[in-house]
């Protein structure tokens, strides 16, 4: 996607990235949220390896050199001759806190662009790159409703608007992470009987920024205010036409990823990733994490925490569910697609590595439909700090080979 600062786009509601300044985090925080300087001694250069491609028709071209260590393992490399005990760079950690942001949500990449490796999908045929599985859908989406939103500030600078939904299939409360203002919820903004303009703004059905004495949700500028029908929605409510396709991630609870520094898995790094890329400054179609409350692959942490267990004794992440009578997957999408549809999103690019997932976040009659598969390729696979372990070598690979997940392993 091509950079847009918020100058040079047109309309006042097109300027909604922030800067993308990053703020300084305590020292204990793992990765940093800026690159830090790093020095390196003549010997520990020499444990690099540099990569030289030939042509016969082109002189030899040096690549950038790549770390022997930097493998999703605690290998290091093994000392030259010329190297001395002092200059062996350390292992990476084995722990990192995946609740951390790698970079917190709106920070550039070191190069100050998102990488994003997209291909485009179609899954009406079957060459169209979302797998050969039909996963089993409902047959009409659920009813959704968004009962409030919030802004959400973070410490790069970056907002996002917190959307919190409840629905007719669960008691649970699952969320919206909705980068961009342009993109509403028309549940929310939908009029309620009795309510005041001061209702409205406290359930974060307002168009704009609130501000001390504010009185009407309607419209940022108070004296347009009488111009405004009392019964009309907001006049950019549920509507994002005009500032192209956004990205979505469609993620589902994982405490232990996210909270209890797990290194057994990646999903903590993927939503961490997600809200990069979504809050980075040159993404101006937006963003949207829809946070499903479904732990451990819909089995529930109880039950995940024994799967744990069962793989210290020798199983893998699919069998450990399988001997605990659950099947592999049990998680539904169904949930996802109706909050997209309130979200007035018809067509997204998906963040994901699961083709399984593009068809069952379409729906049953391809309520929304995906148009690329952004790739989450995990971070120490691509030479930055991330989430390193035996463990989640192992649990990537299991995806890979038994789950069909679309990684080059």
């Amino acid at each position: 996607m091509p950079a847009q600062s918020s100058t040079e786009s047109s309309g006042a509601s097109k300027e909604w990235p922030q800067s993308n300044s990053t703020a300084e985090l305590p020292s204990f925080y793992s990765p940093p949220s800026k690159p830090t300087e790093e020095t390196t001694t003549d010997n520990s250069k020499a444990n690099d390896t540099t990569k030289v491609i030939s042509n016969s028709n082109e002189p030899n071209q040096i690549l950038s050199p790549i770390p022997t260590y930097d493998r999703i393992s605690l290998d290091t490399p093994a000392p030259s001759s010329t190297t001395t005990p002092g200059s062996v760079p350390p292992p990476p950690s084995l722990l990192s806190p995946s609740f951390t942001p790698p970079a917190t949500p709106g920070t550039p990449a070191a190069d100050g662009a998102p990488r994003l490796k997209s291909v485009p999908v179609d899954s009406t045929i079957p060459s169209g790159g979302c797998g050969a599985k039909r996963p089993r859908l409902l047959e009409t989406l659920p009813n959704v409703e968004c009962i409030v939103r919030a802004r959400i500030p973070t410490v790069s600078g970056s907002e996002m608007f917190l959307h919190l939904y409840t629905n007719d299939v669960d008691n649970k409360e699952h969320l919206a992470i909705v980068f961009g203002p342009h993109i509403r919820s028309h549940s929310l903004d939908a009029p309620r009987p009795g309510e005041t303009e001061m209702d409205r703004m406290i359930r974060g059905a307002y168009v704009g920024k609130l501000y001390p004495g504010r009185t009407s949700s309607r419209q940022t500028d108070e004296a347009s205010s009488s111009s405004t029908p009392a019964g009309d929605p907001p006049a950019s409510a549920g509507s994002s036409t005009g500032f192209g396709t956004p990205l979505v991630r469609i993620h589902s609870e994982c405490y232990t990823g996210e909270t209890a520094w797990s290194a057994r898995c990646d999903c903590g790094e993927q939503l961490d990733e997600a809200a990069r890329l979504m809050g980075h400054p040159d993404n101006t179609s937006g963003g949207i994490i829809i946070y499903l409350r479904q732990e451990g692959r819909g089995i529930g942490l109880g039950e995940k925490l024994k799967a744990y267990n069962l793989q210290d004794l020798g199983s893998d992440t699919v069998e450990a569910n399988l001997l605990l009578r659950h099947p592999a997957d049990a998680r539904s999408y169904g949930l996802a697609t109706a909050i997209l549809r309130d979200l007035d999103q018809k067509e997204i690019r998906l963040l994901t590595n699961n083709p399984d997932k593009i068809r069952a976040v379409e729906g049953p009659n391809r309520e929304v439909v995906v148009t690329e598969r952004v790739a989450m390729v995990p971070l120490s696979w691509r030479g930055q700090k991330g989430i390193r372990s035996t463990e989640v070598q192992a649990y990537l690979e299991t995806k890979i080979k038994k789950m069909g997940h679309m990684l080059d392993f």
